[in-house]
């Protein structure tokens, strides 16, 4: 399955980077824990980063109800929701060819309220969860109270491409004899030693959900 290439989502500096497949996509959705999104409200473009979850063909959101950004997403314009992971820097012998090795999803989509109450509390399992997984089932639910104040959105996925860097410099044939060392330099997200909130009391101990994540991303 892929997604429509159309004049938004084509891929038109460096098109063999480009992938359109629905798992490609997702998988790099998955990887990620912040996505940018891309507004006009009145005209003026603006660019936040937020927290999401993604099931199926759809991204959730929350916030608060009074966020500007969830109501221009509720009304069900477009949006353009970004995410980018950087896997390292490419350091080539001219300044011309440095680069840096990515995965990066541009995703085109019309957004709605979320009302149901059952998808509600759905949706923000899937924000959880994305956060941490197994953390939906340990931590306190929401209270009646807690989700009246939040609003969550959804944005359906109508476009999108992905776009994927790996590998070397790409130097000149020409410089490849200068004395300037050339290469990657891998940069990978990985997880500090949990600190205990100074009101933790001291017999809780550090979850197993907790410490699978941090030794998978070491």
């Amino acid at each position: 399955m892929t997604f429509p290439k159309t004049h938004r989502s084509t891929i038109k500096r460096l098109a063999e980077r480009g992938h359109y497949d629905k798992e490609t996509v997702c998988t790099v959705l998955d990887a990620g824990l912040i996505a940018h999104i891309g507004i006009a409200p009145e005209g003026q473009p603006v660019v936040i980063p937020v927290m999401y979850g993604r099931k199926g063909d759809e991204i959730y959101f929350h916030g608060a109800k009074a966020s500007r950004l969830l109501k221009y997403i509720e009304t069900g314009r477009q949006v353009c929701v970004t995410v980018t992971l950087l896997d390292g820097l490419v350091l080539a012998r001219s300044l011309f060819e440095h680069s840096m090795n990515y995965r990066s999803v541009v995703a085109y989509g019309t957004g709605r309220r979320v009302d149901d109450s059952a998808e509600k509390l759905e949706a923000l399992q899937v924000i959880a969860d994305k956060m941490l997984p197994g953390r939906w089932e340990d931590a306190r639910k929401p209270t009646s109270k807690e989700l009246k104040a939040t609003s969550v959105v959804a944005v359906r996925i109508e476009e999108a491409s992905a776009k994927i860097r790996t590998g070397g410099a790409h130097d000149f044939e020409e410089d490849l004899g200068l004395l300037v060392w050339a290469g990657v330099v891998p940069i990978r997200e990985t997880y500090g030693t949990p600190l205990d909130n100074e009101d933790l009391d001291p017999a809780i101990e550090v979850p197993a959900y907790l410490s699978k994540q941090i030794n998978s991303r070491k």
